[in-house]
C-alpha cells in the first residue's frame, strides 16, 4: 500500500504550475472516437484516470502512442466495435461518455455502467433521455451494461434537461455531432471543460453553437479531420493549491491557469480576507499574517462555486474562527469525508446539505482519501495540523491531481510518498 505522509504547520511559498483539466480530457479522448483521422491530443494531465481511458481505447483497437507525459497521438480509425464492457470501463465515471461517442460513430453502443468516486447517486436517466429522443433505444443488461440501438435514422432532437447535468450535457453532445439534421440542448451545463470540448469539435469541423450558455445547437456533419489540439488548465487543481496556500497562511503563485474560470473560488478566498492578484494566465493567493473571516459557501453549477472544491474548502475553514456553513446543493452524498476531518480534530456537524464548521485547531491522524477531491482536502488539512498525518487510498487523488507530491514539495510543504507492507495481504498469502 501506498500512503503520503505530511508534516504540517508549515505555510506554503512558492510556485506552481497546474496541469490540464481532468474533467476536460476525460471527455475530449472519448470524443477522439468520432473523428474519421489521428489526432494529437496536448496539455493531458499525468494521472491515472487518463491512463485508463486511452487503455480502454486501445482495447478497442484504436491506436495510441504516448509522446510524453502530456501528450497522446490517437488514431481511432481501426476502431470497429461499438463494445466497452471489460473492468477497466467500470474502473472510471467519465467512461459514460463512449456512450455518446460510439452512438455518434456507429449508432449503436454497448457500455458497462461506470465507477468513480463514490458520492452519491450517478444516475444516467438524462443521458437517456436524450439518447431516446434522437431516436436510440436503451437496454439495461444485468443491472451493468447499457446497451443502445437504433433502428432507421439517428437523428437530431430538442432536448430539455430536468436537471442542469455536465455528463448528459457532454453525451449529448457527442452523440450529436454525426446525428442526422440539428439537436438543440436546453438547460446545458456551462462548465469551462463543456466549451474546452465544443471548441475541440469544431476544431475538428463540428458545427455546435452555444456551448458555454443553456443553449447549445448541433447541427450533425458526415467527417472530422485530424487536428492538434491543447487542453485548457485544469481549474479545480488551480482552486485546490489556491485553498493551500490560504489555509496555511501562505503566498504562492499559481500558473498556467484562466482566471475567469476562477471568479467563483477567487472571490471566496477575498471574502475570507485573502489577497487575491489576477494576470492573464497566473494568480497569487496571499494569506500571509491574515486572520481570516468565516464565510459561507454553496455550490452551484457553473459559474456557481464548483462542488468539485468544496471538500477542499472544508478543509481551509476548519482553520478560521467562528462557524461557517457549507450548502452542497450537487450531490447528496458529499460528505463522507467529513468523519476523517474529525479524526484530526475538526469540528464539523453535518445536517442533510449543509456542513456547519467550527474553526479550530487540527491535529495529524491517519486518514484516508474517501474520494478524489476528499483527498486533497486530507492534504490541505495534513499541510495544517500538528504532526505527521498518514493518508491512505491515495489512488483517488491519483486519479486526478498530477504530480501532486512533488507539487507540494516545491512549494515547501514536508510531504512524501511512501509505501506501507499490506499486513493482512501478508497474512493471507
Amino acid at each position: 500500500m501506498e500512503k503520503i505522509v505530511i508534516n504540517g504547520g508549515k505555510p506554503l511559498f512558492g510556485e506552481v504550475t497546474v496541469s490540464g483539466a481532468k474533467n476536460a480530457a476525460v471527455a475530449i479522448i472519448p470524443a477522439v472516437v468520432l473523428c474519421d483521422e489521428p489526432c494529437r491530443i496536448e496539455n493531458i494531465p499525468n494521472i491515472s484516470d487518463v491512463a485508463l481511458i486511452a487503455t480502454i481505447l486501445q482495447e478497442m483497437g484504436a491506436v495510441v502512442r504516448r509522446v510524453d507525459k502530456n501528450t497522446l497521438d490517437i488514431d481511432p480509425r481501426p476502431i470497429n466495435t461499438y463494445i466497452a464492457t471489460d473492468e477497466a470501463v467500470r474502473g472510471m465515471r467519465a467512461s459514460y461518455y463512449l456512450l455518446g461517442a460510439l452512438l455518434g460513430r456507429f449508432h449503436n453502443a454497448k457500455v458497462a455502467l461506470p465507477g468513480g468516486c463514490n458520492f452519491g447517486v450517478r444516475p444516467i436517466d438524462q443521458h437517456l433521455k436524450g439518447f431516446q429522443l434522437m431516436g436510440a433505444k436503451n437496454e439495461l443488461i444485468n443491472g451493468a451494461i447499457i446497451e443502445l440501438t437504433t433502428e432507421g435514422s439517428f437523428h437530431g432532437a430538442r432536448i430539455y434537461f430536468d436537471t442542469v447535468s455536465v455528463g448528459s450535457t457532454i453525451n449529448v453532445m457527442l452523440a450529436a455531432v454525426k446525428a442526422e439534421g440539428q439537436t438543440i440542448i436546453e438547460n446545458a451545463a456551462r462548465e469551462p471543460h463543456i466549451v474546452d470540448l465544443a471548441n475541440f469539435l469544431n476544431s475538428m469541423g463540428a458545427n455546435i453553437r452555444g456551448a458555454g450558455t443553456d443553449t447549445i445547437k448541433i447541427r450533425g456533419v458526415e467527417y472530422l479531420r485530424g487536428v492538434t489540439y491543447s487542453i485548457i488548465p485544469d481549474q479545480i487543481e488551480a482552486g485546490t493549491y489556491m485553498a493551500a496556500a490560504a489555509a496555511t497562511r501562505g503566498k504562492i503563485t499559481v500558473r498556467n491557469i484562466t482566471p475567469r474560470h476562477l471568479e467563483s473560488i477567487s472571490a471566496k478566498l477575498r471574502e475570507m480576507g485573502c489577497d487575491v492578484e489576477e494576470y492573464d494566465e497566473a494568480v497569487v493567493v496571499d494569506a500571509t499574517n491574515r486572520k481570516l473571516n468565516r464565510v459561507n459557501i454553496k455550490t452551484m453549477p457553473h459559474p456557481g462555486f464548483p462542488t468539485d472544491c468544496q471538500p477542499q474548502f472544508v478543509a481551509l475553514l476548519t482553520t478560521i474562527k467562528g462557524t461557517s456553513i457549507v450548502n452542497e446543493s450537487v450531490w447528496d452524498n458529499r460528505y463522507q469525508y467529513v468523519s476523517e476531518l474529525v479524526r484530526m480534530g475538526a469540528k464539523i456537524s453535518v445536517e442533510g446539505r449543509l456542513a456547519i464548521v467550527e474553526g479550530g485547531p487540527l491535529t495529524a491522524a491517519p486518514v484516508k482519501a474517501t474520494d478524489l477531491r476528499a483527498g486533497a482536502a486530507m492534504i490541505i488539512a495534513g499541510l495544517v495540523a500538528e504532526g505527521s498525518t498518514y493518508i491512505s487510498s491515495i489512488s483517488y487523488i491519483e486519479r486526478g491531481y498530477s504530480d501532486v507530491v512533488t507539487k507540494f514539495q516545491a512549494l515547501g510543504a514536508d510531504i512524501k510518498k511512501i509505501y506501507v507492507p499490506d499486513r493482512r495481504a501478508a497474512k493471507r498469502a
